[in-house]
């Protein structure tokens, strides 16, 4: 034999050996297999990583909470819409009123979770559990969680609290966030032709999340709102008003019209006009409910798209929060435990989600079915169309760093989100906005920057990351928008007036903050033609370069992409210096 041929097969030998061995091992015959001893984490460390580079933090399975109530500890009532971001409070807590062997109870904390999905009702609670607690220190607290995007319009309940003695406070910690789950839902033609909108009318429960996205949408592209529910505006994109995101589907599903009158130039012409939900702005179950019972809409955009838009906010009163500053601490522990499992072991996933069924409490809807929706799934409607469906996403204690600008050279993207929809609904709504709570007032991070110093140097769960592939064109265009950034004449260095722009345009950006950014910079046809096409490159650089030094987090590499058109696309005539002005732009491409 040769060599080469013992070689061969001494390997061959060796691999036998090996697995023979390991077969009989692992059938128990000779060594009983030792279980897995699970623990439960009462604290946000994570065994430290010992193997080579491509290994992962992997966070233990701890045992699943039981189901008997522990019936001690510090008393909370947490009312939660019916709403899939929530799947860690629900591990955490380990039923509707906390269980024994949940992160809520090993941190001392007794909780009863409420299902309400009146935003109004919520407010109302809040000032009478604020007056409670004044007359009773010993009153359990209340929090309630609402979209982070709609807490500037939820902020109007201040002034009923002020009088109370007391203001709104938010828990500085998200549980998760919508991922698609809520939605844009309208015709097909929408997402290639977005003015096919115009004359349009959009059901949903006004000044909220949901009409956020749709708002959002619309501004991105350009089209003309109409904030006035009872009237009808051919030339922009109109809205019905529902009680709840269930009410908005069955608006579009059921189809009955509404007596408008008809205006233009926001004068009323006196003609009555019936008008149809033409379009729906919901979240699950609502979309599944227009796919299964009617089907004709695609999803035109979402919360996946706009992925910052719509983080779970959990807020209370200022006298429960000042009062229960260890609890408060409890309550994050607790909760970024339950992130770690809920976002590591489907076992926990489907524990919470069974939980969230008998917390919702529809009979139609098992754990099986918000399991499914949480994950988010492409399903055919009535129709035979493919459309998105639900998904959410669990927060853990390394995502809410993020989330509020905490780890190393990170932004406040809670701070930008707010700010974005608080001015749009101000806008839009004077009357019933005027203005919205500065976030100062409400958020203070103090608990989060403590716990955070605590697990200084120790390995955490990481945060979920974007990435973006620079090479990676934009296939399917979310929205278009013109920017008026204002430059210095022939130069590609920004005019003082552009800072408020730049500021804008930033945090527009980081809600939208799984799309791809396209910048586009356009020039006026004066002078040479080829020094024009370098002007606008220049141009189109410089906002790259100022957003992404502005924040490396919310726009790492491969996120921007920059394109040069000189003034080879005019959007006005260049004979007038107010045409040349339109074409000195910067338009703003986001999509996939």
């Amino acid at each position: 034999m040769t060599t080469r041929g013992k070689i061969v097969l001494g390997a061959l030998i060796v691999a036998l050996l090996y697995f023979g061995i390991n077969k009989v091992v692992s059938s128990g015959l000779v060594f009983k297999k030792a279980a897995t001893e699970s623990v439960l984490l009462n604290s946000i460390e994570l065994p430290t990583a010992t193997a080579g580079a491509r290994s992962t933090t992997v966070v233990p399975l701890a045992p699943l909470p039981g189901t008997v109530a522990v019936g001690k500890g510090s008393p909370i009532v947490w009312e939660v819409m019916a709403w899939n971001s929530q799947m860690a409070g629900m591990l955490a807590n380990g039923g509707p009123r906390t269980t024994q062997g949940s992160s809520m109870a090993a941190n001392g904390l007794d909780m009863q979770i409420v299902r309400q999905d009146d935003v109004a009702k919520m407010q109302a609670d809040l000032v009478k559990n604020a007056l409670d607690l004044q007359n009773n220190p010993a009153t359990p607290g209340l929090l309630v969680s609402i979209m982070g995007d709609g807490l500037p319009a939820f902020s109007a309940v201040q002034a009923q609290l002020e009088k109370a003695g007391t203001g709104l406070q938010i828990i500085p910690y998200s549980v998760g966030k919508s991922y698609g789950e809520d939605k844009l839902m309208g015709p097909k033609e929408w997402l290639d032709k977005p003015k096919a909108a115009l004359g349009k009318t959009i059901a949903c429960y006004l000044r909220d999340g949901d009409q956020n996205i749709a708002l959002k949408w619309c501004a991105d592209n350009g089209l003309k709102v109409n904030p006035d529910e009872t009237t009808y505006d051919p030339e922009a994109v109109n809205f019905m008003a529902a009680n709840d995101f269930l009410a908005a589907a069955e608006k579009y599903i059921i189809g009955k019209p509404e007596a408008r009158t008809k205006v233009v130039n926001g004068k009323d012409t006196g003609v009555k006009v019936d008008v149809v939900a033409d379009a729906v702005a919901t979240w699950t179950p609502g979309d599944v409910n227009i796919a299964k019972q009617k089907g004709g809409l695609v999803n035109i955009v979402s919360t996946k798209d706009y992925s910052n838009q719509m983080p779970n906010i959990m807020v209370t009163t200022k006298r429960w929060y000042q009062a229960h500053t260890k609890e408060v601490e409890s309550l994050i522990t607790a909760l970024a435990v339950a992130g770690d499992q809920v976002k590591a072991h489907p076992e926990a996933l489907e524990r919470a989600a069974d939980i969230s069924a008998t917390v919702y409490g529809d009979r139609d809807k098992n754990g099986a079915y918000w399991l499914r929706y949480y994950k988010g799934v492409s399903e055919a409607d009535r129709n035979g169309e493919v459309v998105e469906l639900g998904g959410s996403k669990a927060f853990n204690f390394s995502d809410n760093l993020t989330l509020f600008g905490l780890n190393e050279g990170g932004t406040n993207i809670y701070a930008s989100v707010y700010k974005t929809f608080g001015d749009v609904q101000s806008k839009l709504y004077p009357k019933e906005l005027p203005t919205y709570e500065p976030l100062d007032n409400m958020l203070d991070l103090t608990v989060l920057r403590k716990l955070q110093g605590k697990y200084q140097g120790k390995t955490l769960a990481p945060a979920e990351t974007q990435q973006f592939a620079a090479d990676d064109e934009i296939r399917q265009s979310v929205s278009r928008r013109a920017w008026n950034i204002e430059f210095n004449t022939g130069q590609s260095s920004f005019t003082p007036a552009a800072e408020r722009q730049l500021s804008k345009l930033f945090d527009d950006l980081v809600v939208a903050g799984s799309l791809k950014v396209a910048v586009h910079g356009h020039t006026d046809n004066t002078g040479d033609p080829q020094r024009n096409q370098q002007l606008s490159e220049a141009r189109a650089l410089a906002v790259e370069q100022w957003l992404e030094q502005k924040s490396a987090s919310a726009f790492p590499t491969g996120r921007i992409q920059v394109y040069a058109h000189g003034a080879t696309e005019p959007v006005a005539p260049n004979d007038t210096p107010l045409g040349k002005a339109q074409n000195r732009r910067v338009e703003i491409v986001l999509g996939n």
